[in-house]
Protein backbone atom coordinates (compact mmCIF):
# COMPACT_ATOMS: atom_id res chain seq x y z
CA UNK A 1 0.00 0.00 0.00
CA UNK A 2 1.33 3.40 -0.98
CA UNK A 3 0.72 6.30 1.43
CA UNK A 4 -2.02 8.70 0.41
CA UNK A 5 -1.48 12.43 0.24
CA UNK A 6 -4.51 13.30 2.38
CA UNK A 7 -5.00 16.50 0.43
CA UNK A 8 -1.47 17.71 1.20
CA UNK A 9 -0.09 17.09 -2.30
CA UNK A 10 -0.80 19.99 -4.66
CA UNK A 11 0.03 20.82 -8.25
CA UNK A 12 2.74 23.22 -7.04
CA UNK A 13 4.56 20.25 -5.53
CA UNK A 14 4.22 18.14 -8.69
CA UNK A 15 5.71 20.97 -10.76
CA UNK A 16 8.96 20.55 -8.84
CA UNK A 17 11.20 17.49 -8.56
CA UNK A 18 10.91 14.62 -6.09
CA UNK A 19 14.16 13.84 -4.25
CA UNK A 20 14.71 10.26 -3.08
CA UNK A 21 17.43 10.05 -0.41
CA UNK A 22 19.13 6.68 0.14
CA UNK A 23 21.69 5.90 2.85
CA UNK A 24 23.29 2.98 4.66
CA UNK A 25 25.49 3.56 7.71
CA UNK A 26 28.49 1.39 6.75
CA UNK A 27 29.99 -0.20 3.65
CA UNK A 28 29.48 -3.59 5.27
CA UNK A 29 25.75 -2.92 5.44
CA UNK A 30 25.79 -1.87 1.78
CA UNK A 31 27.32 -5.20 0.74
CA UNK A 32 25.51 -7.50 3.19
CA UNK A 33 22.13 -5.84 3.90
CA UNK A 34 21.10 -5.59 0.28
CA UNK A 35 17.39 -5.96 1.04
CA UNK A 36 17.33 -2.65 2.90
CA UNK A 37 18.94 -0.91 -0.06
CA UNK A 38 16.42 -2.47 -2.46
CA UNK A 39 13.53 -1.25 -0.28
CA UNK A 40 14.90 2.27 -0.37
CA UNK A 41 15.28 2.27 -4.16
CA UNK A 42 11.73 0.88 -4.45
CA UNK A 43 10.39 4.15 -3.02
CA UNK A 44 10.78 5.58 -6.52
CA UNK A 45 7.60 3.68 -7.45
CA UNK A 46 5.73 5.47 -4.67
CA UNK A 47 6.75 8.83 -6.07
CA UNK A 48 5.63 7.74 -9.54
CA UNK A 49 2.27 6.62 -8.13
CA UNK A 50 1.76 10.09 -6.66
CA UNK A 51 2.19 11.74 -10.06
CA UNK A 52 5.88 12.42 -10.61
CA UNK A 53 7.41 11.32 -13.89
CA UNK A 54 10.60 9.24 -13.94
CA UNK A 55 12.60 12.22 -15.21
CA UNK A 56 11.50 14.40 -12.29
CA UNK A 57 12.44 11.84 -9.62
CA UNK A 58 16.05 12.48 -8.56
CA UNK A 59 17.83 9.78 -6.56
CA UNK A 60 20.60 10.84 -4.16
CA UNK A 61 22.60 7.77 -3.09
CA UNK A 62 26.11 9.18 -2.64
CA UNK A 63 25.89 8.71 1.14
CA UNK A 64 25.83 4.91 1.04
CA UNK A 65 28.32 3.82 3.69
CA UNK A 66 28.11 7.09 5.68
CA UNK A 67 26.82 7.44 9.25
CA UNK A 68 23.81 9.66 9.85
CA UNK A 69 25.14 10.91 13.20
CA UNK A 70 26.55 14.01 11.48
CA UNK A 71 26.21 15.78 8.15
CA UNK A 72 29.92 16.68 8.04
CA UNK A 73 30.98 13.97 5.57
CA UNK A 74 27.61 13.45 3.86
CA UNK A 75 27.82 15.24 0.54
CA UNK A 76 24.49 13.76 -0.56
CA UNK A 77 22.64 15.22 2.43
CA UNK A 78 24.26 18.60 1.86
CA UNK A 79 23.14 18.50 -1.77
CA UNK A 80 19.60 17.60 -0.67
CA UNK A 81 19.44 20.53 1.77
CA UNK A 82 20.76 22.88 -0.91
CA UNK A 83 18.17 21.74 -3.47
CA UNK A 84 15.36 22.12 -0.93
CA UNK A 85 16.63 25.56 0.03
CA UNK A 86 16.61 26.70 -3.61
CA UNK A 87 13.00 25.57 -3.99
CA UNK A 88 13.76 22.80 -6.49
CA UNK A 89 12.18 20.02 -4.40
CA UNK A 90 8.46 19.39 -4.18
CA UNK A 91 8.89 16.40 -1.88
CA UNK A 92 11.72 14.67 0.01
CA UNK A 93 11.38 10.89 0.17
CA UNK A 94 13.15 8.53 2.55
CA UNK A 95 12.25 5.12 3.92
CA UNK A 96 12.39 6.51 7.48
CA UNK A 97 13.61 9.55 9.37
CA UNK A 98 16.81 7.81 10.52
CA UNK A 99 17.97 7.56 6.90
CA UNK A 100 17.89 11.35 6.57
CA UNK A 101 19.57 12.17 9.86
CA UNK A 102 20.27 10.87 13.35
CA UNK A 103 21.24 14.33 14.56
CA UNK A 104 18.53 16.65 15.89
CA UNK A 105 20.21 19.87 14.75
CA UNK A 106 20.56 18.60 11.14
CA UNK A 107 17.01 17.23 11.16
CA UNK A 108 15.39 20.39 12.55
CA UNK A 109 17.33 22.55 10.09
CA UNK A 110 15.98 20.46 7.21
CA UNK A 111 12.43 20.77 8.59
CA UNK A 112 12.79 24.55 8.85
CA UNK A 113 13.98 24.84 5.24
CA UNK A 114 11.17 22.54 4.06
CA UNK A 115 8.65 24.78 5.84
CA UNK A 116 10.03 27.91 4.16
CA UNK A 117 10.02 26.40 0.65
CA UNK A 118 6.74 24.45 1.13
CA UNK A 119 8.39 21.06 0.57
CA UNK A 120 6.66 17.85 1.65
CA UNK A 121 8.35 14.91 3.40
CA UNK A 122 7.38 11.28 2.81
CA UNK A 123 8.39 8.02 4.45
CA UNK A 124 6.85 4.54 4.54
CA UNK A 125 4.15 5.69 6.96
CA UNK A 126 2.80 8.68 5.07
CA UNK A 127 3.21 12.19 3.68
CA UNK A 128 3.88 15.13 5.98
CA UNK A 129 3.40 18.87 5.51
CA UNK A 130 5.95 20.64 7.71
CA UNK A 131 3.76 23.75 7.85
CA UNK A 132 1.04 21.66 9.53
CA UNK A 133 1.52 21.75 13.32
CA UNK A 134 0.53 18.12 13.92
CA UNK A 135 2.77 16.83 11.12
CA UNK A 136 5.70 18.92 12.33
CA UNK A 137 5.20 17.67 15.89
CA UNK A 138 5.21 14.07 14.67
CA UNK A 139 8.33 14.63 12.54
CA UNK A 140 10.07 16.23 15.52
CA UNK A 141 9.27 13.21 17.68
CA UNK A 142 10.52 10.84 14.98
CA UNK A 143 13.77 12.80 14.74
CA UNK A 144 14.25 12.70 18.52
CA UNK A 145 13.59 8.95 18.59
CA UNK A 146 16.03 8.44 15.72
CA UNK A 147 18.78 10.28 17.60
CA UNK A 148 17.98 8.38 20.81
CA UNK A 149 18.13 5.08 18.93
CA UNK A 150 21.75 5.57 17.86
CA UNK A 151 22.59 6.63 21.42
CA UNK A 152 21.13 3.37 22.78
CA UNK A 153 22.92 1.30 20.14
CA UNK A 154 26.27 2.95 20.87
CA UNK A 155 25.75 2.60 24.63
CA UNK A 156 25.04 -1.14 24.28
CA UNK A 157 28.08 -1.72 22.07
CA UNK A 158 30.33 0.38 24.29
CA UNK A 159 29.06 -1.41 27.40
CA UNK A 160 29.67 -4.81 25.80
CA UNK A 161 33.19 -3.80 24.77
CA UNK A 162 34.08 -2.53 28.25
CA UNK A 163 32.59 -5.63 29.88
CA UNK A 164 34.68 -7.88 27.65
CA UNK A 165 37.78 -5.79 28.34
CA UNK A 166 37.25 -6.08 32.11
CA UNK A 167 37.46 -9.86 31.72
CA UNK A 168 40.66 -9.46 29.70
CA UNK A 169 39.06 -11.07 26.65
CA UNK A 170 38.91 -8.10 24.27
CA UNK A 171 41.26 -8.74 21.35
CA UNK A 172 43.04 -5.74 19.87
CA UNK A 173 45.96 -5.23 17.53
CA UNK A 174 49.16 -6.01 19.43
CA UNK A 175 52.44 -4.09 19.10
CA UNK A 176 55.64 -5.69 17.86
CA UNK A 177 56.91 -8.26 20.34
CA UNK A 178 53.53 -9.80 21.17
CA UNK A 179 51.15 -12.25 19.48
CA UNK A 180 48.02 -14.19 20.41
CA UNK A 181 48.38 -17.91 21.09
CA UNK A 182 45.83 -20.59 20.15
CA UNK A 183 43.79 -19.72 23.28
CA UNK A 184 43.70 -15.99 22.42
CA UNK A 185 46.11 -15.21 25.25
CA UNK A 186 48.77 -12.51 24.87
CA UNK A 187 52.25 -14.06 24.73
CA UNK A 188 55.68 -12.90 23.65
CA UNK A 189 56.50 -13.30 19.98
CA UNK A 190 58.11 -16.74 19.55
CA UNK A 191 60.64 -15.15 17.18
CA UNK A 192 63.66 -14.62 19.45
CA UNK A 193 65.10 -11.94 17.15
CA UNK A 194 61.98 -9.84 17.78
CA UNK A 195 62.27 -10.35 21.54
CA UNK A 196 65.95 -9.42 21.48
CA UNK A 197 65.28 -6.21 19.53
CA UNK A 198 62.58 -5.05 21.97
CA UNK A 199 64.70 -5.97 25.00
CA UNK A 200 67.67 -4.12 23.52
CA UNK A 201 65.59 -0.97 23.05
CA UNK A 202 64.54 -0.90 26.71
CA UNK A 203 68.08 -1.64 27.90
CA UNK A 204 69.51 1.08 25.66
CA UNK A 205 67.00 3.61 26.99
CA UNK A 206 67.81 2.60 30.56
CA UNK A 207 71.51 3.11 29.83
CA UNK A 208 71.28 6.35 27.84
CA UNK A 209 68.27 7.88 29.62
CA UNK A 210 66.95 9.53 26.46
CA UNK A 211 64.75 8.55 23.52
CA UNK A 212 66.92 10.58 21.14
CA UNK A 213 70.07 8.90 22.44
CA UNK A 214 68.42 5.50 21.99
CA UNK A 215 67.65 6.31 18.36
CA UNK A 216 71.20 7.51 17.75
CA UNK A 217 72.64 4.36 19.31
CA UNK A 218 70.47 2.07 17.18
CA UNK A 219 71.24 3.93 13.97
CA UNK A 220 74.96 4.15 14.77
CA UNK A 221 75.08 0.37 14.93
CA UNK A 222 72.67 -0.01 11.99
CA UNK A 223 70.17 -1.89 14.16
CA UNK A 224 66.59 -2.40 13.00
CA UNK A 225 63.33 -2.60 14.95
CA UNK A 226 60.53 -5.04 14.01
CA UNK A 227 57.04 -4.00 12.92
CA UNK A 228 54.18 -6.32 12.02
CA UNK A 229 51.89 -5.02 9.28
CA UNK A 230 48.31 -4.71 10.52
CA UNK A 231 46.57 -4.03 7.21
CA UNK A 232 47.04 -4.09 3.46
CA UNK A 233 47.98 -6.85 1.07
CA UNK A 234 50.85 -8.02 3.28
CA UNK A 235 48.93 -8.04 6.56
CA UNK A 236 50.68 -10.09 9.24
CA UNK A 237 54.16 -9.90 7.69
CA UNK A 238 57.09 -8.82 9.86
CA UNK A 239 59.08 -5.82 8.64
CA UNK A 240 62.42 -4.55 9.95
CA UNK A 241 62.92 -0.78 9.76
CA UNK A 242 65.41 1.74 11.17
CA UNK A 243 64.38 3.06 14.57
CA UNK A 244 62.77 6.50 14.60
CA UNK A 245 62.07 8.87 17.46
CA UNK A 246 58.28 8.64 17.16
CA UNK A 247 58.42 4.82 17.17
CA UNK A 248 60.66 4.86 20.24
CA UNK A 249 58.20 7.04 22.14
CA UNK A 250 55.26 4.81 21.20
CA UNK A 251 57.06 1.72 22.53
CA UNK A 252 58.23 3.41 25.74
CA UNK A 253 54.73 4.78 26.43
CA UNK A 254 52.89 1.49 25.77
CA UNK A 255 51.81 -0.25 29.02
CA UNK A 256 51.53 -3.62 27.24
CA UNK A 257 55.33 -3.99 27.35
CA UNK A 258 55.09 -3.86 31.18
CA UNK A 259 52.63 -6.77 31.25
CA UNK A 260 49.65 -4.45 31.80
CA UNK A 261 46.33 -5.17 30.11
CA UNK A 262 44.44 -1.90 29.75
CA UNK A 263 41.51 -0.30 28.00
CA UNK A 264 40.36 3.32 27.89
CA UNK A 265 43.73 5.07 28.03
CA UNK A 266 42.59 7.27 25.13
CA UNK A 267 38.98 8.43 25.21
CA UNK A 268 36.96 10.55 22.80
CA UNK A 269 35.77 13.82 24.29
CA UNK A 270 33.56 16.45 22.66
CA UNK A 271 35.22 19.85 22.46
CA UNK A 272 34.44 23.18 20.83
CA UNK A 273 36.75 22.29 17.94
CA UNK A 274 35.19 18.86 17.47
CA UNK A 275 35.84 15.45 18.96
CA UNK A 276 39.35 14.80 20.24
CA UNK A 277 41.16 11.74 21.49
CA UNK A 278 42.57 12.58 24.91
CA UNK A 279 45.09 10.67 27.03
CA UNK A 280 43.37 10.00 30.36
CA UNK A 281 45.06 9.54 33.76
CA UNK A 282 45.37 5.94 34.96
CA UNK A 283 42.55 6.37 37.50
CA UNK A 284 40.12 7.12 34.65
CA UNK A 285 41.01 4.09 32.50
CA UNK A 286 38.17 1.61 32.10
CA UNK A 287 40.48 -1.38 32.66
CA UNK A 288 43.90 -1.63 34.32
CA UNK A 289 45.16 -5.18 34.94
CA UNK A 290 48.85 -5.48 35.93
CA UNK A 291 50.71 -8.77 35.43
CA UNK A 292 48.11 -9.90 32.89
CA UNK A 293 50.76 -11.32 30.55
CA UNK A 294 54.57 -11.61 30.33
CA UNK A 295 56.26 -8.22 30.16
CA UNK A 296 59.55 -7.04 28.72
CA UNK A 297 59.88 -4.68 31.70
CA UNK A 298 58.22 -4.43 35.12
CA UNK A 299 55.46 -1.98 36.02
CA UNK A 300 57.94 -0.05 38.21
CA UNK A 301 60.38 0.26 35.30
CA UNK A 302 57.53 1.47 33.09
CA UNK A 303 56.67 4.21 35.59
CA UNK A 304 60.33 5.24 35.85
CA UNK A 305 60.59 5.41 32.05
CA UNK A 306 57.54 7.69 31.84
CA UNK A 307 58.96 9.98 34.53
CA UNK A 308 62.30 10.11 32.74
CA UNK A 309 60.62 10.99 29.43
CA UNK A 310 58.61 13.75 31.09
CA UNK A 311 61.74 15.19 32.71
CA UNK A 312 63.59 15.09 29.39
CA UNK A 313 60.89 16.95 27.46
CA UNK A 314 60.23 19.79 29.93
CA UNK A 315 61.16 22.30 27.22
CA UNK A 316 58.85 20.85 24.57
CA UNK A 317 55.12 20.41 24.18
CA UNK A 318 52.43 23.01 24.75
CA UNK A 319 51.25 21.37 27.98
CA UNK A 320 54.75 21.32 29.51
CA UNK A 321 56.34 24.63 28.52
CA UNK A 322 57.63 26.88 31.27
CA UNK A 323 56.22 29.89 29.39
CA UNK A 324 53.10 30.28 27.22
CA UNK A 325 53.45 28.79 23.71
CA UNK A 326 54.15 30.95 20.65
CA UNK A 327 55.53 33.84 22.71
CA UNK A 328 58.89 35.48 22.11
CA UNK A 329 60.50 38.14 19.92
CA UNK A 330 61.26 35.87 16.93
CA UNK A 331 59.38 37.24 13.93
CA UNK A 332 59.54 34.05 11.85
CA UNK A 333 58.84 31.42 14.50
CA UNK A 334 56.90 28.51 13.07
CA UNK A 335 57.09 29.67 9.44
CA UNK A 336 60.78 29.71 8.47
CA UNK A 337 61.88 26.85 6.19
CA UNK A 338 65.40 25.40 6.02
CA UNK A 339 67.13 26.29 2.76
CA UNK A 340 69.13 23.06 2.79
CA UNK A 341 66.56 20.34 3.40
CA UNK A 342 63.22 22.16 3.13
CA UNK A 343 62.00 21.21 6.60
CA UNK A 344 60.43 23.67 9.05
CA UNK A 345 62.94 25.19 11.47
CA UNK A 346 62.52 25.56 15.22
CA UNK A 347 63.39 28.62 17.27
CA UNK A 348 65.53 28.86 20.39
CA UNK A 349 66.48 31.95 22.39
CA UNK A 350 69.84 33.12 23.69
CA UNK A 351 70.06 35.82 26.34
CA UNK A 352 72.39 38.66 25.40
CA UNK A 353 72.56 41.60 27.83
CA UNK A 354 69.01 41.02 29.14
CA UNK A 355 67.79 40.75 25.53
CA UNK A 356 66.44 37.55 23.98
CA UNK A 357 68.12 36.84 20.64
CA UNK A 358 66.35 34.27 18.41
CA UNK A 359 68.26 31.36 16.89
CA UNK A 360 66.66 29.37 14.05
CA UNK A 361 67.65 25.68 14.08
CA UNK A 362 66.82 22.82 11.70
CA UNK A 363 66.65 19.86 14.09
CA UNK A 364 63.89 17.65 12.62
CA UNK A 365 66.30 14.92 11.48
CA UNK A 366 68.26 15.23 14.72
CA UNK A 367 65.15 14.48 16.78
CA UNK A 368 63.79 11.83 14.42
CA UNK A 369 66.86 9.74 13.68
CA UNK A 370 69.75 11.14 15.70
CA UNK A 371 71.58 12.63 12.71
CA UNK A 372 73.47 15.95 12.80
CA UNK A 373 71.74 19.31 13.11
CA UNK A 374 71.18 20.53 9.54
CA UNK A 375 71.98 24.20 10.18
CA UNK A 376 71.77 26.94 12.82
CA UNK A 377 71.17 30.60 11.93
CA UNK A 378 71.22 33.65 14.20
CA UNK A 379 67.87 35.36 13.74
CA UNK A 380 68.43 38.95 14.93
CA UNK A 381 69.61 40.42 11.61
CA UNK A 382 67.14 38.32 9.62
CA UNK A 383 64.21 39.58 11.70
CA UNK A 384 65.33 43.19 11.21
CA UNK A 385 65.42 42.79 7.42
CA UNK A 386 62.07 40.99 7.34
CA UNK A 387 60.50 43.75 9.45
CA UNK A 388 61.70 46.46 7.05
CA UNK A 389 60.51 44.44 4.04
CA UNK A 390 57.05 43.95 5.55
CA UNK A 391 56.61 47.65 6.25
CA UNK A 392 57.57 48.49 2.66
CA UNK A 393 55.39 45.87 1.00
CA UNK A 394 52.31 45.85 3.23
CA UNK A 395 49.88 48.05 1.30
CA UNK A 396 46.42 47.21 -0.13
CA UNK A 397 47.59 46.64 -3.71
CA UNK A 398 50.46 44.43 -2.65
CA UNK A 399 48.20 42.39 -0.37
CA UNK A 400 45.66 41.86 -3.16
CA UNK A 401 48.36 40.78 -5.62
CA UNK A 402 49.94 38.48 -3.04
CA UNK A 403 46.60 36.77 -2.37
CA UNK A 404 46.08 36.22 -6.09
CA UNK A 405 49.57 34.76 -6.52
CA UNK A 406 49.11 32.53 -3.45
CA UNK A 407 45.81 31.19 -4.80
CA UNK A 408 47.50 30.30 -8.08
CA UNK A 409 50.39 28.60 -6.27
CA UNK A 410 47.96 26.63 -4.10
CA UNK A 411 46.09 25.48 -7.20
CA UNK A 412 49.32 24.32 -8.86
CA UNK A 413 50.42 22.53 -5.69
CA UNK A 414 47.12 20.62 -5.48
CA UNK A 415 47.43 19.51 -9.10
CA UNK A 416 51.07 18.46 -8.64
CA UNK A 417 50.35 16.58 -5.41
CA UNK A 418 47.47 14.74 -7.06
CA UNK A 419 49.70 13.72 -9.98
CA UNK A 420 52.51 12.41 -7.78
CA UNK A 421 50.04 10.64 -5.48
CA UNK A 422 48.59 8.75 -8.43
CA UNK A 423 52.08 7.82 -9.63
CA UNK A 424 53.06 6.48 -6.21
CA UNK A 425 49.83 4.50 -5.91
CA UNK A 426 50.29 2.98 -9.36
CA UNK A 427 53.94 2.10 -8.71
CA UNK A 428 53.06 0.47 -5.37
CA UNK A 429 50.36 -1.62 -7.01
CA UNK A 430 52.65 -2.76 -9.84
CA UNK A 431 55.43 -3.64 -7.41
CA UNK A 432 53.03 -5.70 -5.29
CA UNK A 433 51.74 -7.57 -8.35
CA UNK A 434 55.31 -8.33 -9.46
CA UNK A 435 56.19 -9.55 -5.96
CA UNK A 436 53.19 -11.90 -5.87
CA UNK A 437 53.98 -13.34 -9.29
CA UNK A 438 57.58 -13.96 -8.24
CA UNK A 439 56.58 -15.61 -4.94
CA UNK A 440 54.16 -17.99 -6.70
CA UNK A 441 56.58 -19.26 -9.35
CA UNK A 442 58.12 -22.73 -9.09
CA UNK A 443 61.73 -22.28 -7.81
CA UNK A 444 62.89 -25.05 -10.16
CA UNK A 445 61.74 -23.10 -13.21
CA UNK A 446 64.70 -20.71 -13.28
CA UNK A 447 63.85 -19.28 -16.71
CA UNK A 448 60.54 -17.91 -15.48
CA UNK A 449 61.87 -17.04 -12.02
CA UNK A 450 64.74 -14.99 -13.44
CA UNK A 451 62.41 -12.98 -15.67
CA UNK A 452 59.91 -12.31 -12.88
CA UNK A 453 62.72 -11.39 -10.50
CA UNK A 454 63.99 -8.77 -12.95
CA UNK A 455 60.46 -7.34 -13.28
CA UNK A 456 60.08 -7.14 -9.51
CA UNK A 457 63.44 -5.40 -9.06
Amino acid sequence: MYPTSGGKLKSTHLERSAYLYIRQSTLRQVYENTESTKRQYALKKKAAALGWSDDSIITIDSDLGQSGASSEDRQGFKKLVAEVGMGHAGIVISIEVSRLSRNSSDWLRLLEICAITDTLIMDEDGIYDVNDFNDRLLLGLKGTMSEAEIHFLQARMRGGTISKAKRGELKRALPAGYVYDSYDKIVMDPDTSVQNAINLLFKTFERTGSACATVREFNRQDLKIPKRLLCGLRKGELMWNPLEHSRTLRILNNPIYAGIYYYGRQQIKNTVNGKRSLNMPVDNWHVYMPDAHPGYITADQFGQNLKKLKDNCCAYGEDRRKSPPREGPALLQGIVICGKCGKRMSVRYQKNCSKLVPIYMCIKDYIKSGSKVCQTVMGEKIDEEIGVLLLEMLNPLAVKAAIKVQDELDKRKIETDSFFSQQVERASYEAEIARKRYMLVDPANRLVATELESEWN
